[in-house]
């Protein structure tokens, strides 16, 4: 890798990585200015206006994924940076039901192919570090968050401006990211690097231990994103100002993600999974009986949780089943973004016929609770497979 410029293509893939984040705290704020008390919509059309940033994301993985390998990860940034140009030209001009869903369409598919190229270009730059480079590359979801739950707020709670304004910040990362890129040599996958057939990578994906992963992430990142997307409904009736909250969520997320590497040193990757469930499961029961300012206390518990989720799911297939290569990174991504697609308006759905926001959360703690049995197999599994191994 003498000619690749690791740590420029890290901070810019970390760059590209606040995009796709701030898009989604921007989005929860616009669920006031396109809900019933703004343009019009039911909290159930919202959340089907919302859906195609988790489906459309799944389809950019899963189409990127295979493409990453021939197409190579630098033209699939490429084709990341004109969709969330496009994407946000396209939601600085939505103004219904059709408009929202189209423009959330063209960022999901930027998002999801900064994950298909991202994700396989941090585990080839960094072989020997995965848990550690995964993590504290997706800091940046929750550090992007913040970013965008902060503009939201300071633009349209505090300043009174126009939430065309708030979008529009958009711009900036996107013009970094693109610059950075710019000009860069990137390396070979890790897959084309051991010399793994497309045969062996397909057959890998049909593992019973990679099938086992795949719908634990149905399960891992409906709790994460399906709740905080839908934050501003969820806790209406706490007394708390709902981006505040999602801000506090990723703060600690992002802290969480950047010392990682130190807390892989003490649990494995199966442990982690087991201890972030845990934690899940009591901070959702939390919030949903808490309000005013102990809502932030079951929030850090919470936050606790669904910290190490997604990359900790992703370092895990990386690293015991590397043959899988970026179709298996990309595969698990797409398949947490669909299940955030289906639970979305379900989510809506049930707001609308007049069920509380705890009840709600006290519905999607059923998630955790299933996870809690799935990992606690799973980190018997591995000890026998690891003792086997010994």
């Amino acid at each position: 890798m003498e000619n690749i410029n690791r740590n420029r293509l890290f901070l810019a893939s970390c760059m590209a990585l606040v995009v796709t984040a701030m898009t989604f705290a921007i989005r929860a704020r616009l669920e006031t200015v396109f809900g019933p008390d703004g343009k019009g919509l039911s909290l159930e059309q919202i959340g089907f206006a919302f859906t195609p940033a988790f489906w459309g994301f799944t389809l950019a993985m899963i189409i990127g994924g295979p493409l990453v390998d021939s197409l190579g990860m630098k033209r699939i940034m490429w084709v990341a940076f004109i969709m969330h140009a496009v994407g946000i030209v396209a939601t600085l001009m939505a103004s219904d039901q059709t408009s929202l869903f189209l423009a959330t369409l063209a960022v999901g598919i930027g998002n999801g192919m900064v994950e298909a190229a991202c994700n396989p270009l941090v585990a080839s730059m960094y072989p020997n570090q995965k848990v550690k480079m995964l993590n504290r590359f997706h800091v940046w979801f929750p550090g992007g968050i913040v970013i965008g739950s902060v503009v939201g707020y300071l633009v349209m709670d505090v300043m009174n401006l126009s939430w065309q304004v708030m979008v529009g910040t958009l711009f900036l990362p996107l013009i970094i990211y693109g610059f950075m890129f710019l000009g860069q040599a990137f390396p070979k996958t890790e897959r084309v690097v051991m010399g793994v057939s497309y045969g062996k990578m397909w057959a890998s994906i049909a593992s019973p231990l990679f099938l086992f992963m795949a719908f634990s992430m149905l399960l891992t990142a409906a709790t994460e994103l399906g709740t905080n997307q839908r934050i501003e409904s969820l806790l209406k009736d706490t007394g708390v100002a709902a981006l505040l909250v999602l801000a506090f969520i990723n703060g600690i997320m992002a802290l969480g993600r950047a010392f990682a590497g130190q807390v892989a040193h003490r649990l494995s990757t199966a442990g982690m999974l087991l201890f972030s469930a845990v934690f899940s499961f009591l901070g959702l029961m939390l919030l949903s009986t808490t309000s005013g300012a102990m809502t932030f206390v079951s929030a850090l518990i919470f936050a606790v949780g669904i910290t190490f989720f997604w990359p900790t799911m992703l370092s895990f297939v990386a690293e015991n089943i590397p043959e899988s290569g970026a179709l298996g990174l990309s595969v698990m991504g797409g398949l947490g973004m669909l299940s955030t697609a289906i639970v979305l308006p379900i989510i809506g759905k049930m707001m609308d016929e007049h069920t509380t926001g705890s009840q709600v959360l006290q519905t999607m703690a059923i998630l955790p609770g299933i996870l809690i049995l799935l990992f606690t197999g799973l980190n018997f599994y591995m000890r026998r497979k690891r003792a086997a191994a010994a």
